[in-house]
């Protein structure tokens, strides 16, 4: 925090997520009570939002590591600005469509992948890898706030003025996201001739091999994808749900996301010092295995304040376990990768892991408009059940902390970081990594 621009980047972070908050609870209620959608449709328009991970996940990489990381997040932001802005345009032109949504969810889910992909690798430019967990463990404990505080904030501001307004604070977050980028004044390396020049898909082949050539980048990437599937099915489903079911007003709606969304806030706050105490990779396979267990509570949520509190306790552990987890997992990936391959890993990862939502959001859809929410949520749980499969059934079942970073040679060595850490510390001379951060 004593670096100028970490906060500067940390205070974009805010401004950014405040906003996406907000709109987790305006855009889906401007499809259900102004626009009158049915469910399957709202799952379509949590499906845009996402299907730019499929679309552009993998290229986004290659071209973000033959780009200069801070000028590309601007311009995310401002594409982003102006693409929830023409929302409420529209509705006070009264030409506010479906079509519009998924036009709009889609271009801002594609500035998201070029985004996210840059900040993912620009923070390692701002912080030493000794400080990527305490810096991580600091953003995600602002996204958690973000997740506190922005679903209240949207359900009180939909009350006030309509959803198709609401949204306006997320044009707002984005340029003010943009605005803190600007003053960052921290050089930034320059890409690599050979990735400014070379062939744009034997860099994304080199990007994949990296990802599939290390054990436990695979492990992760099927575990989260998993966890992904099983979450957009829940956000395809939770407002038809807690509006149609539950009955809550869009005021209720708000308050019982930002409830779920404390045990997120605390997950992060715990993140380092759990990951510290019992090992980094043992924390990864622990805060999964023993939330998962409370998303049973999301179908036996009922009418009323009984079924809201159920619906939030339920989201609320989840959580905690799904940003305890993420600490660790980015954390690892930052450290251990090569500064020309970031780009490019953090892409094929979050093709791998976050290509599911579009899939699990028509899903979850498609299941709440033949069979009612209840049926799709309990579904969306037994996949959250099934999340630490894939840890069980790998060799980080066996480890306390994660290796160490790996030299520069685009691969990682299989036999090393299937043996202990300890083993592997002797061997390369290194201590295990640190704990970790999502």
């Amino acid at each position: 925090m004593r670096l100028r621009d970490f906060r500067l980047l940390l205070a974009g972070a805010a401004t950014g997520q405040l906003g996406a908050q907000v709109t987790l609870v305006a855009l889906p209620l401007v499809a259900v009570l102004e626009l009158e959608a049915p469910a399957f449709q709202v799952g379509l328009l949590t499906a845009a939002e996402t299907a730019a991970f499929l679309l552009v996940g993998l290229p986004a990489g290659a071209l973000t590591d033959r780009m200069r990381k801070r000028p590309l997040m601007i311009r995310a932001d401002l594409v982003r600005a102006v693409a929830m802005a023409s929302i409420p345009v529209a509705a006070l032109a009264d030409v506010l469509t479906m079509a519009q949504l998924y036009v709009v969810a889609l271009v801002t889910g594609v500035a998201t992948v070029f985004f996210d992909v840059a900040h993912q690798s620009y923070l390692p430019q701002i912080l030493p890898r000794e400080q990527l967990v305490a810096g991580n463990g600091a953003l995600e404990t602002v996204r958690s706030t973000a997740h506190v505080t922005g679903p209240g904030i949207g359900g009180g501001l939909v009350q006030l003025v309509g959803a198709q307004f609401a949204v306006i604070v997320d044009a707002i977050g984005y340029v003010l996201s943009a605005l803190f980028l600007l003053r960052v004044k921290q050089p930034e390396q320059a890409p690599e001739p050979a990735a400014a020049g070379g062939s744009l898909r034997k860099e994304i082949g080199e990007g994949v091999r990296f990802v599939f050539g290390h054990p436990l980048l695979r492990v992760i990437a099927l575990t989260t994808g998993l966890a992904n599937f099983s979450t957009a099915v829940l956000m395809a489903t939770q407002t038809v749900h807690l509006v149609r079911v539950v009955g809550l007003e869009a005021g209720g709606l708000g308050l019982v996301l930002s409830a779920s969304a404390v045990g997120g806030l605390l997950g992060a706050l715990c993140a380092g010092r759990l990951a510290a105490g019992l090992g980094q990779a043992r924390v990864m396979l622990l805060s999964v295995v023993v939330t998962g267990p409370f998303a049973l509570l999301w179908p036996l949520s009922g009418h009323g304040v009984p079924g809201a509190a159920l619906f939030a306790a339920g989201s609320a552990v989840v959580s905690f376990g799904a940003v305890v987890y993420n600490v660790a997992q980015v954390s690892f990936r930052q450290g251990m990768c090569p500064p020309r391959l970031l780009g490019r890993m953090n892409a094929t990862l979050r093709f791998l892991m976050w290509g599911t939502l579009p899939l699990g959001a028509l899903l979850g859809g498609a299941l709440a408009q033949s069979y009612g929410s209840r049926t799709a949520l309990a579904w969306c749980a037994v996949g959250i059940l099934a999340v630490p499969l894939p840890l069980l059934l790998s060799p980080l079942r066996r480890m306390r902390d994660l290796p160490g970073p790996h030299d520069d040679d685009g691969g990682a060595d299989a036999e090393a970081t299937h043996g202990t850490p300890r083993d592997k510390a002797a061997e390369s001379g290194e201590r295990p990594a640190a704990a970790p951060t999502a």
